[in-house]
């Protein structure tokens, strides 16, 4: 899901200029160079809150949350929690509708802690410690998504005989989709879920069938990330569709749902290409009613799980520029956050689209590689990235889209502490998340 935003003019300020297409829809700019977002200038909030630091559009947020549920208005969406969590963002996922993927008895407490009702989350995962089904069912979790046949004795005798969960099973469709190698999931050869194709989920879910006390509900499939393409969803639902036929002819058994995971690739650049969620929404229900006549099934209720979809274009990332090396033909622009706010360059060479300001520059653009303070060389923010060529150390740089799987996968390398996140919305900044003090690392080291 991508929203484009047309570039318009009134009282001399720009709104949504074809370099603002990856924005947010409320990204205005603003005299000597600085933008507005949520209506709080970026600049102001660097001062504010220090650097770096990462900015999140509640309405942004909240607007992309309606666009699925509009789109998909039949089907269950749950927001990825992986992709981005805190207690606010679950609050605003409860009071939109959504439901919760999660993967961890982390994600699912933090969730309920915020007030999320535990009946409306799902816990993933392809290798849940006894503590995640513990804290499932304990908190009450609406459904565990089962990943491998060892799952479902453990379940079940945590469940006991008298208990009752509701699961569903992830099926590996044999289908391969994504942006990168690293997050393509939907074929045999990775290590999420059971095989069509060797039998596996068939296996499972018949012995799913011989516990009384576990519900099946229906079966799950994840293809990948970042896929800007309909034709392997439609792909899934055919094959998922297939699955379930042989299951009601086998067992007598019809599922009255169907999970096809998300993925939904988003633009990180302009003029990239994201997947077009009202063409998804439209042909994958139309598959589906097909695939089910054919087979003379019910048509069951879809379940969609979009995270990046949500959270990334509603998140911008700013950083204070520390230094400026020209080595050979090389221009080296190094700022005080890196791989351990962000390491989707170093693990799957994602490439951003980073912008000056706080100032207005008149020279002309120049091909510069901005990277992290890290001590490692892949330390990358963004290669092959064009800056004013006067950029200096002092100038402050905005790098949109940056609000999933970046603070998610964040680590403690170097110690130099993560970063906080502040809400923006009507004109007025909220923290959310406090800055990782060195305070906060002595006290996990026990060791004196």
């Amino acid at each position: 899901m991508s929203t484009v935003h047309e570039p318009t003019t009134t009282a001399g300020t720009v709104t949504a200029a074809v370099g603002l297409s990856v924005w947010p829809a409320s990204t205005r700019e603003r005299p000597h160079g600085d933008l507005a977002v949520g209506g709080v200038p970026l600049a102001e909030l660097a001062d504010r809150f220090g650097t770096p630091v990462y900015v999140l559009d509640e309405a942004e947020v909240r607007d992309r949350c309606r666009t699925y549920r509009d789109a998909f208005p039949d089907a269950e969406v749950l927001y990825a929690a992986k992709a981005f969590l805190c207690r606010a963002m679950a609050r605003w996922m409860d009071e939109e509708g959504l439901g919760l993927d999660v993967c961890s008895a982390g994600e699912l407490e933090l969730a309920v802690i915020a007030g999320f009702p535990p009946e409306r989350i799902v816990l993933h995962g392809n290798a849940k410690s006894p503590r995640d089904l513990e804290t499932a069912l304990r908190l009450g979790v609406g459904r565990i998504v089962i990943d491998s046949p060892s799952e479902i004795a453990r379940l079940a005798a945590a469940v006991g005989p008298h208990g009752h969960q509701k699961v569903m099973v992830r099926v590996v469709p044999g289908i391969g989709a994504g942006g990168h190698e690293k997050i393509r999931t939907g074929t045999d050869d990775q290590k999420f879920g059971l095989s069509i194709a060797d039998g596996y989920a068939a296996h499972a879910i018949a012995r799913i069938l011989g516990q009384p006390q576990l519900e099946l509900t229906g079966l799950h499939c994840h293809l990948g990330s970042q896929i800007t393409g309909v034709k392997p969803y439609l792909g899934a639902v055919r094959r998922m569709v297939g699955l379930m036929n042989r299951l009601h002819e086998q067992h007598g058994l019809v599922l009255p749902e169907l999970d096809l995971g998300g993925g939904h690739g988003i633009a990180y650049r302009p003029g990239e290409q994201a997947l077009d969620l009202t063409m998804l929404a439209g042909r994958v229900r139309a598959e589906l009613r097909e695939a089910c006549a054919t087979a003379g099934l019910p048509v069951p209720r879809l379940i969609i799980e979009p995270g990046r979809a949500i959270a990334g274009p509603a998140g911008i990332a700013l950083y204070r520029v520390l230094s400026v090396k020209h080595t050979g033909e090389h221009v080296f622009v190094a700022v005080d956050g890196g791989m351990s706010d962000n390491p989707r360059p170093a693990l799957y060479g994602v490439r951003y689209a980073p912008r000056l300001i706080g100032r207005r520059s008149t020279a002309a653009p120049a091909r510069v590689t901005v990277v992290g303070r890290h001590c490692e060389a892949g330390d990358v923010l963004a290669a092959d990235a064009d800056l004013p060529a006067d950029v200096r150390p002092g100038d402050l740089l905005a790098v949109p889209v940056a609000g999933a799987y970046q603070l998610s996968m964040a680590s403690g390398y170097n110690l130099v502490g993560r970063p906080p996140v502040v809400a923006v919305r009507d004109g007025r900044p909220r923290l959310l998340v406090r800055r990782e003090s060195l305070e906060d690392v002595r006290r996990r080291d026990v060791g004196l």
